[in-house]
């Protein structure tokens, strides 16, 4: 735990069981939210090649994970941490660009 501490520049264990927290519901919950995308756009397992439906359906995960991680990291206390993490790993991305003045 400590590792965890200092390598995210956090003081409590509680900050750390937040963290991960946030991770594991916000994935749950994007997964969820890209349901209803999908269905809205008339894909389907049983109307799409399996392949390209599963293919579609990550690939419209991973954009929805990464604008709700700090609003479901604002609901635990928690958005300035996932902040940085957003801004970091969209710059890794080649997207920093997104966050400049």
């Amino acid at each position: 735990m400590e590792k965890l501490k200092q390598r995210w520049g956090i003081e409590s264990n509680w900050a750390i069981i937040a963290i991960l927290l946030v991770f594991s519901i916000n994935g749950s919950f994007a997964t969820w939210v890209a349901k209803p995308v999908t269905a809205f756009f008339g894909l389907s397992p049983e109307t799409t090649n399996p392949f390209l439906f599963w293919f579609l359906r990550i690939l419209l995960i991973f954009p929805i994970y990464q604008l709700t991680l700090p609003i479901v990291g604002w609901v635990f206390g928690q958005f300035k941490f996932f902040w940085a993490f957003e801004k970091k790993f969209l710059s890794r991305l080649g997207l920093g660009f997104l966050f400049k003045k």
